[in-house]
Order: C-alpha cells, then structure tokens, then sequence
C-alpha cells in the first residue's frame, strides 16, 4: 500500500488507529487482551494475574467440562483434525449428522443445520430466505450479523423501534400481503440483556402471516426451565419458524445452527452459499457441541445456579444506584454514561482483579456508554459480592455517585 496516498480508505484506517493508540498512550484499551489460562469458569489468567471472569460468553461454565474435552478428543482420534472439504461433495461425518439430530431434538425442531460460525448463519440464512421482491423486518437493536444478512439479501429492508411491537404491526400493515415478508430479532439482545416480547411477536407475525426468525445466540442455556431458550421461557413450543443459535457461547466450541422444519432445513442445506461453499466443522468442533447440549440437560442445576447468580447480580448492582437498563439475563449493562466514565470504572475494576469490559460509541449511542458485565453459572455468591463492591467503588472514586 502506498503510504503517502491519501483517500477515503486510507482516512478511514488512519483516523481509527489514531484512536486506538491514544487509548493505548492513556493506559484505556482493554480489548484483546492475551488470556493464557481460563481457571474453572469464573476466573482466568491474565498478564500473569489471576482475574474474576465477568466479560464471558460461556454462561452455564461449561468451558473445559470433562464429558465435553473428553468427545473432542475422541473425535480427533477418529477422524482427525480437520474435514476434507465441503459436505455436499465430499460428504458428511457421521458426528456432523449426530450433531444436527441432537440440535433438532435439543431446540424441539424437526430438522437442524450447522454452519462454521453464528455470524455466517445469520448472513447467509437470510439472504438465502429472502430476495428483492421479498420484505424483511428487523429490531433496531438486533446484532450486526443480522443486519448484514438483511442488507445482503436484497429485499426491502425495514426496521422497528425496539422492542415496539407496534411499531412492527405498523410495518407489516403496509407490506402486500402476498409479498414474502421475514420478521428477525434477538432473543436476548446482545448490549442490553433485555428479552424480545416474544408473544406479541408471534401473534403479530401470524396475523400478517410473516414467517419468524429468532437469534438465541445469548438465551440458549439461559431462558427456560431446562435451558431450551426463549420458546420454553414463555410455553410457546413450535412457535418460533427459524430458531437460530451459536455454538460458540454457552455451547462451548465453534459454529453457528438453524433449527426448524425439514422442508426449510432441506432447502437451506442445497441454496444457502455459506453451507455449500464452506468447509464442515473441525470434528473437535462438532463433537464437543454434540455433547456439550446433552450436559445441559444432564446438569439442570446450571441453569438454576446462573437464575440465581444473575438475580443476584442484577438486585446488588440496582441497590447499590447503578442502572442496570432493563435486563433480566446474565447480560448485565451497567450504565456509565460517557466513554470516559466506562474506561475510567473498567481501569479501577481490572485493577483490582474484576475482568469486565466498557462498551462505547459507536457501538452504543453517546451517551450512554457502559460496562458490559456477564455472570456465569460457576460463580460463588461471594465472588459476585466481591466484584460488585469493586465496581461501586469504582464508581465513587470516578465520581459516579456523591
């Protein structure tokens, strides 16, 4: 790259990387922080420095579980460490075929495909569901993944307020009602932990006769009484079209899933690019989810130590004047207002030993930047007692609170 060109790309790179190094000059860039050792779920190894974890993804603790180590290894041991090129053409390993069956079973679906990562599925199932003469309809607030999937299909792309289910009816009332309309939205939405109302959704979506996808990336392992999601939290069973999910958060491996009738899955596995065009899963890869969602079922009381972890969390951190937005998952923003408050409280809290990151524009509006905390089904009631109190201190000594 000539280095003394000056366009819109070369701008670009050189007005973020500004950033970057001025953060990094002033001691407040966190991200991408070498971690050589994860210890037991709610702790890990940073720096040399053993830190409480409360910026995971793997929600029930399930990372580095025996039963789960112990099928990756045996999957390696038959197959090997790789896969030897696409599944339409050079076939599917049977623990490809056992991962789908144990998903459809898991998700209560008749059929399950898998792709190489959670934002590839969302990207190339909708764009494969919906084209130019079709409409989709997303939430405001869904994940970018989404987003991109909806501008790359080529269909009218609309958006809702979030969480407005009127808002979306106004957007379906005005759709010809014989065009082919898709309503998306996150489950669990991925910045502020709050629940789609997912019965209006589902009333709304049959009215206007929209087929529905839902994102579970973040309520897999964490809604319902058993762990199955959002259909299982709110006894609605079969009511969710396209139920999207990652292996890659409380699953903990890699790869993304979609969940539904064998007529949509079928259709999906010989049009969507993403499965035809990609290399399968590594057989690690597979066999580790394939056991990890059967341990889920196996230990219930995972999904009742993260309710109560979070309750936990969510009730101290409002007690203590923090607000929490209007959360009810192990998602737990802790709303600081400008970016500057966000790093200063994220420097007090890795200080003293909490692993928590900010949050700031443009990935969330100005103003109201934050720490975007995550509990886990593996920390103790003291620890989580413990990181509070860091994060209230943080708060005073920034001047947060009087």
């Amino acid at each position: 790259m000539d280095t003394t060109m000056d366009d819109g790309i070369i701008r670009r790179i050189r007005a973020l990387n500004q950033r970057v190094e001025q953060l990094q000059k002033e001691g407040l860039y966190f991200y991408n922080q070498p971690i050589t050792e994860l210890r037991g779920g709610s702790k890990v190894l940073v720096n040399g420095r053993e830190m409480g974890m409360y910026a995971s993804y793997s929600y029930l603790g399930l990372v580095g579980h025996p039963r789960i180590n112990q099928a990756a290894k045996a999957a390696i041991d038959r197959y090997g460490t790789g896969t030897h090129g696409v599944r339409t053409l050079a076939g599917s390993l049977t623990i490809h075929c056992e991962l789908e069956e144990t998903i459809a079973e898991f998700k209560r679906a008749e059929s399950a495909i898998t792709y190489s990562s959670g934002y590839v599925t969302n990207l190339t199932v909708v764009s494969t569901l919906v084209g130019r003469d079709d409409y989709v309809i997303s939430d405001k607030l869904n994940h970018a993944s989404i987003v991109d999937g909806c501008l790359m299909s080529g269909a009218k792309f609309l958006r809702f307020r979030h969480n407005d289910m009127q808002a979306l009816e106004d957007r379906l009332m005005h759709i010809p009602a014989e065009a082919g309309k898709l309503v998306i939205a996150d489950a669990v939405f991925s910045m502020d932990g709050d629940m789609i109302n997912l019965p209006k959704m589902v009333e709304i979506c049959r009215k206007y006769r929209a087929w529905l996808m839902i994102d579970e990336a973040h309520s897999v392992g964490v809604l319902g009484k058993t762990g199955r999601g959002i259909e299982e939290h709110f006894g609605m069973e079969g009511s969710i079209d396209l139920k999207m999910g990652t292996l890659s958060k409380t699953i903990p491996s890699v790869g993304g899933y979609v969940a539904g009738n064998k007529s949509l899955i079928n259709y999906l596995r010989h049009a969507s690019r993403a499965y035809i065009f990609s290399a399968a899963l590594p057989p690690a890869q597979a066999a580790a989810s394939n056991e990890a969602f059967k341990v889920i079922l196996d230990e219930p009381w995972r999904v009742e130590n993260l309710k109560t972890n979070t309750q936990q969390f969510i009730t101290g951190l409002k007690a203590r004047g923090f607000d929490t937005m209007l959360t009810e998952t192990a998602i737990v923003p802790v709303l600081c207002g400008s970016d500057e408050i966000a790093f200063a409280l994220t420097r007090y809290s890795q200080e003293r030993g909490i692993f928590v990151l900010p949050v700031v524009s443009p990935a969330v509006p100005v103003g109201l930047a934050r720490l975007r905390a995550t509990i886990t089904a593996t920390h103790e009631a003291n620890e989580i007692e413990g990181a509070m109190n860091i994060i209230e201190q943080a708060a005073k000594a920034v001047g947060m609170f009087n």
